[in-house]
C-alpha cells in the first residue's frame, strides 16, 4: 500500500483532520488555557546539586559510585554533560537510573515484532497503555495473543485513550474483556460517561508496555496498521510500493523498568482502575550500561518534559539533532533553538513532507522563515509519514519517547519520553539521524520565500490555532 493510499484509509490520526479539527478547536478555544512554566531562572543554575543523583535496583549510588558510572558514559564530553544532567535533576526532580540495557527499535515491522515476543514469554503480567489500537489485521494479531496469554494465566491490563480508538469497534475490546483482560478507557468522548468531570482535550498519548515487571517499552509506535510496514529507513531501497510510518520506540531491561511500570499504574488508579494482584516491581538487578532518566507529563502536573527539552537546548555546546513528527514549538523552545544557533550551534531539524494531520503540518511550516533565517537547517523526510519523536544533543544527551514539539503534548497530553546520557547510546542515535537526513530534502531560505501565497494564507491561518493543535 502506497503512502497516499494509507492516509486515505486511516479512519482516524493521531490528531483529528478536516471539519472535525475545526469543531474540536472551536470547542477547546472555550475550555480556557493553561500555561508552561518560564524556564528563565533556570539560566542560573542556583540550587543545582554538585553531582547529579544516580539510583540502579539497589537504591542510591554513593558519590564515589556515581561519578565513576558517569564517566564511563560520559568519557568524551567533559564536565558540562555532568552540570547540565545536575541541572535537569533540580528542574525535574527525577534522578538517573542506572544499570540498564536500552535497545533502539526503528519502525513498526521490528518494534511490533519485539514487543510480541515480550508478550509471548510472559508469565505474570502485560500492562499496556496505547493511543491507537485498531481493528486491523496487525492490532487484530496483537489483540489474539493478548488473550491467549490471558487465558494462560497472565493477567492483561490496558489502557486505551478514548479519542485515539474513536474509531475502533467497541466489540474488538468486549472481546477482549470477555476473555478476563481489564480494561480502561481513558477519558471517554461521551460527556455524560462521567458527568462533572468531563477532559475531551486531555489525552493519554503515551506509548507503554510493561511484561512481567522486567522488560519495559516506550516510544513512539502505536498498534495500528501504519506500522505493518517498514518506512525507507535502512531498508536499501530508494522506493517502495508498501511504505510504513517512521518511528522510534525503545526495549529497556534493567532498574528503570519499574519507572515505566509506575507510571502506568498511578494513571490506573488516576483512572480508579482495580488490578489483580501480581508482582508488579520484582527485584531488577543491574543487566546493562545505560543510564538514563524516565520523564512524564500530563494536565496539571509538572511539565518534566518540557522542562528537559528546554535545558537541553539551552545548555547545547555543539549539535542540536531533533526529529519532529508534529512540530509546533512554544515561544520558549522556538528561542532556545534559534538563540542555540545563532551562537554557533548546528541545529538541524528534520520534519515531515508527508503528513497525516494537515493543519499541524502548515502550522510548522510558519516557523521556516525565523529558523531559517536564524541559520537553522530544516530538512523534510522524504516518502514516509514521519511519526518520530527524538532529538540527540552534544552527542551525549538523547530522548525517545510520545511527545511532540508542541502545546498539546507539553500541557494537555500524557506523554512519556526517556533520556539517555552517554556518548555510545548518541552515537547510535546520531547515526540514525544521518540516515534520515539522506532521505530528506533540504530547505533553502530563498526557495522557501518564493513559496505560493496559497501557501502562505494555510499557515497564518494554522499558526492562530497553534495552542490547540
Amino acid at each position: 500500500m502506497s503512502t497516499t493510499q494509507l492516509l486515505r484509509t486511516r479512519h482516524h490520526q493521531e490528531l483529528p483532520n478536516s471539519l472535525q479539527s475545526w469543531v474540536l478547536v472551536a470547542f477547546l478555544a472555550l475550555t480556557g488555557c493553561s500555561r508552561l512554566p518560564d524556564m528563565r531562572y533556570l539560566k542560573a543554575p542556583l540550587g543545582v546539586p554538585e553531582k547529579p543523583k544516580v539510583i540502579n535496583g539497589q537504591g542510591v549510588l554513593s558519590d564515589r559510585a556515581a561519578t565513576s558510572v558517569l564517566a564511563q558514559r560520559l568519557r568524551h564530553s567533559g564536565g558540562h554533560a555532568k552540570l547540565m544532567a545536575s541541572l535537569e535533576e533540580a528542574a525535574t526532580g527525577k534522578p538517573l537510573i542506572a544499570g540498564n540495557k536500552v535497545t533502539l527499535l526503528f519502525d513498526g515491522p521490528r518494534t511490533i515484532a519485539a514487543m510480541m515476543a515480550a508478550v509471548d514469554a510472559a508469565k505474570d503480567s502485560i500492562n499496556l497503555e496505547t493511543y491507537l489500537f485498531d481493528q486491523d489485521p496487525l492490532g487484530l494479531k496483537f489483540a489474539d495473543l493478548l488473550i491467549a496469554k490471558q487465558k494462560e494465566g497472565v493477567q492483561v491490563s490496558i489502557i486505551y485513550d478514548c479519542a485515539g480508538t474513536l474509531g475502533t469497534p467497541q466489540a474488538f475490546f468486549d472481546r477482549m474483556q470477555e476473555a478476563g483482560i481489564r480494561l480502561l478507557p481513558f477519558h471517554p468522548v461521551s460527556p455524560f460517561h462521567r458527568l462533572g468531570h468531563w477532559r475531551l482535550n486531555q489525552r493519554d498519548h503515551r506509548k507503554i508496555l510493561v511484561v512481567d515487571g522486567r522488560i519495559g517499552f516506550t516510544g513512539g509506535v502505536n498498534i495500528t496498521a501504519a506500522y505493518s510496514s517498514t518506512s525507507l529507513f535502512r531498508s536499501g531501497a530508494s522506493h517502495s510500493a508498501s511504505v510504513g510510518w517512521r518511528d522510534t520506540h525503545l526495549q529497556i531491561e534493567g532498574p528503570a523498568v519499574s519507572r515505566l511500570q509506575w507510571l502506568f499504574l498511578e494513571n490506573w488508579a488516576s483512572q480508579n482502575g482495580v488490578l489483580a494482584d501480581r508482582d508488579y516491581f520484582p527485584p531488577l538487578s543491574d543487566c546493562g550500561n545505560q543510564v538514563l532518566r524516565v520523564l512524564a507529563s500530563g494536565p496539571g502536573g509538572e511539565p518534566e518534559i518540557f522542562e528537559a527539552y528546554f535545558l537541553a537546548i539551552q545548555g547545547a555546546q555543539k549539535t542540536i539533532d531533533v526529529t519532529a513528527a508534529y512540530f509546533v514549538p512554544d515561544a520558549q523552545i522556538l528561542g532556545a533553538l534559534v538563540q542555540a544557533s545563532r551562537r554557533g550551534v548546528a541545529v538541524k531539524i528534520i520534519l515531515p513532507s508527508v503528513t497525516d494531520s494537515g493543519t499541524v503540518y502548515y502550522a510548522g511550516h510558519s516557523f521556516y522563515t525565523q529558523m531559517l533565517e536564524a541559520g537553522i537547517r530544516v530538512f523534510e523526510l522524504k516518502a514516509s509519514v514521519l511519526h518520530a519523536k527524538t532529538a540527540v544533543i552534544d552527542g551525549n544527551w538523547s530522548t525517545v519517547g510520545s511527545t511532540n514539539l508542541d502545546m498539546r503534548s507539553f500541557l494537555h497530553n500524557k506523554e512519556v519520553n526517556v533520556v539517555v546520557v552517554g556518548d555510545a547510546f548518541g552515537k547510535e542515535m546520531d547515526s540514525a539521524f544521518q540516515e534520515d537526513r539522506q532521505n530528506s530534502t533540504e530547505i533553502h531560505l530563498e526557495q522557501w520565500r518564493h513559496r505560493g501565497q496559497g501557501q502562505r494564507c494555510k499557515e497564518w491561518f494554522a499558526r492562530l490555532l497553534a495552542y490547540w493543535l
